[in-house]
């Protein structure tokens, strides 16, 4: 089966907004923690020239969820200019954080679980590059691909001698379980 033929087709529903909603609630403390442990002296600092600095990565990640689903709303043409902002101090990259929780909860919020299987396309004009139902895009980018670019985050601040916080369980700076 082609990708355009994937927004064609209704599927049972795999998730309800219920638990994407539910999803997000867990995760955005996870995310917090960790935005709360970016130094704000170290924001231009990149591990490599082709990567994102630290504040540009912490800023998209605080961006994530209200932004994806905004964008699940209608379809997206990929010529279209992603601005790259980077923030200036720890408080913005919260606060970024809270807005954008909140734009996502609100289009979640707005949502059936029938919506979920509305087809969702990524153009290039006229051009349809792929098709997927929002549900898949709402789980795919909006959630899994937050957890890539924080996971990535992790390893900025390890490679700053940030200690890392307890995401899933014990890290090597923070103990969950009893030892």
């Amino acid at each position: 089966m082609s990708n355009s033929n994937l927004s064609t087709q209704r599927r049972t529903p795999t998730v309800t907004v219920s638990d994407l909603l539910l999803e997000l609630e867990q995760e955005a403390q996870a995310t917090r923690r960790i935005l709360e442990r970016v130094p704000e002296a170290r924001l231009d600092w990149t591990p490599h020239p082709k990567s994102m600095t630290l504040g540009q990565l912490a800023m998209h990640i605080a961006n994530i969820p209200g932004a994806i689903a905004e964008v699940s709303r209608d379809s997206f043409d990929v010529s279209t200019v992603i601005p790259r902002p980077t923030a200036t101090t720890t408080g913005q990259l919260l606060q970024t954080l809270d807005q954008s929780l909140g734009r996502a909860r609100s289009v979640l919020g707005a949502m059936d679980d029938a919506e979920l299987q509305d087809p969702w396309r990524m153009m290039k004009g006229e051009e349809v590059i792929f098709g997927i139902t929002r549900g898949e895009l709402l789980r795919s980018v909006m959630l899994n691909h937050w957890y890539h670019h924080r996971g990535q985050l992790t390893v900025y601040l390890r490679l700053l001698d940030v200690a890392v916080p307890a995401i899933y369980g014990d890290s090597a700076d923070e103990r969950v379980f009893p030892g």
